[in-house]
């Protein structure tokens, strides 16, 4: 092979590199303080309110974590909360040290103010979460406010939820026929053009999540009434989730788990989580974990 030849082989490979580099979410570095608050409901309380700090303290991060807290609550809510100050908010905060603290009566304006976030996420309440229609009147607006009050380089993250169980008995699964795969894929399309019309690239993919992990043997039980996730297993998935969406580390093989997620659970867990983040927008069978391995 010519000097020429191997020159272009060398510009392409290179360029490869770059290309692909690009494709993969951004890694914090091992020790790392991540600030992270998320605007939103029970939904956000089901992730992020308990084992996402542990999780992340088992792989070498501090996560300081806030949920602004309100049962059920939608984007618009949200906007008028922000319009008017409304101090209607549950604010629970986990600190460095893994405690928990929880503060009635503060508004979005105060919670954005407590910590140099780096990371703030907003969702839609679950009977509106695949409707896109629902985010395109308030999202903007949303935005908007977070992004005046909030260090410039932090990052904006949209928090796409699950389907409800297929068992689920709540009134908002007739917005998608009480068909959880029909609801999973509007959510999906929703949060994705919700992205595009905010600029809001980073997207947390729980609902894909749980919806991989509905593919092993655990099957449709990942919630505690039909919609919440159950306390164990479900509520881990989304933390191992939000732990590789914002640090970039692969969560398999991660330490900590919950007491009463046993191995297999674990196993399935991390893997649903890691699969989702490299295919966020269609589900990926847990074809090695339809049944108990014994590992």
């Amino acid at each position: 092979m010519n000097k020429t030849k191997l020159q272009c082989l060398a510009i392409a490979c290179i360029a490869w590199l770059i290309n692909f580099s690009v494709a993969l979410p951004m890694a914090a570095a091992e020790g790392d303080t991540l600030r992270v608050l998320a605007i939103g409901n029970s939904f956000s309380q089901d992730a992020v309110e308990q084992n996402l700090h542990e999780l992340g303290k088992s792989v070498g991060y501090t996560i300081i974590i806030g949920n602004m807290y309100i049962g059920g609550c939608p984007l618009d809510r949200h906007v008028r909360n922000a319009r008017n100050d409304a101090p209607d908010y549950v604010y629970c905060k986990i600190n460095a040290e893994g405690e928990k603290t929880k503060t009635d009566s503060v508004s979005l304006a105060r919670a954005l103010a407590d910590e140099p976030w780096d990371y703030v996420s907003m969702q839609q309440a679950s009977p509106l979460s695949g409707i896109y229609e629902s985010y395109a009147a308030s999202l903007p607006e949303l935005k908007e406010y977070v992004v005046q009050r909030i260090p410039k380089d932090a990052v904006l993250m949209l928090h796409q939820t699950w389907a409800y169980a297929a068992h689920s008995t709540h009134s908002g699964f007739k917005n998608y026929d009480s068909d959880q795969l029909k609801m999973y894929a509007a959510i999906v399309d929703a949060v994705k053009r919700a992205s595009k019309l905010t600029g809001i690239h980073k997207i947390i993919p729980t609902g894909t999540a749980i919806q991989n992990a509905r593919t092993s043997y655990i099957g449709d039980h990942m919630d505690r009434d039909g919609y919440h996730l159950d306390l164990k297993v479900g509520r881990y998935t989304a933390a191992c989730t939000w732990l590789e969406a914002l640090t970039g580390h692969n969560v398999i093989g991660a330490p900590y788990a919950p007491e009463g997620v046993n191995a297999d659970d674990k196993k399935v867990a991390q893997k649903a989580a890691h699969a989702a983040i490299l295919r966020p927008d269609g589900v990926t069978e847990l074809v090695d974990l339809k049944q108990h391995d014994g590992n």
